[in-house]
């Protein structure tokens, strides 16, 4: 992978869990009513993909997450994790009202984080193989 690739993937991994992390402040949605925006991240290599993976493992380190970890702050939210295979790691972040989450993990090595904030989004997110990686964002108004 050349330098310049490594530092665009490194950029956009920084910013994606940085808006994660920043939740409803950092989204700033007119009040209409019923809407959603959504969007994934999902590695197009295996390089990129093992790059993702490892910035996802840094973000549950630094946040003190486990291999497969929900956290939520809200009303009336529902989230699943099942795992099938080894070292996998699998989150969900939910605030906010109504929202519902799944996450499948098939495989071995897999990490994806699902952040939702505002109110009544849905993900489900089913990752089969080995060493995948990725990010969902929703924000619901």
């Amino acid at each position: 992978m050349e330098i310049g690739m490594t530092r665009n993937v490194f950029k956009i991994l920084t910013i994606a869990l940085l808006t994660g992390s920043l939740g409803q402040a950092a989204l700033s949605v007119p009040a209409y009513a019923g809407g959603r925006i959504s969007f994934n991240l999902a590695p197009g290599n295996a390089e990129d993909a093992d790059l993702f993976s490892t910035g996802l493992r840094a973000y549950s380190l630094y946040r003190g997450l486990k291999d497969a970890d929900i956290r939520q702050l809200g009303r009336g939210n529902a989230a699943g994790i099942a795992q099938a295979g080894h070292s996998n790691l699998g989150f969900i972040r939910q605030r906010g009202s109504g929202h519902s989450a799944t996450l499948r993990q098939n495989g071995s090595n897999n990490a994806y984080g699902i952040f939702q904030y505002g109110r009544n989004t849905e993900t489900d997110v089913v990752q089969d193989g080995d060493n995948g990686s990725g990010a969902t964002f929703s924000y619901g108004w």
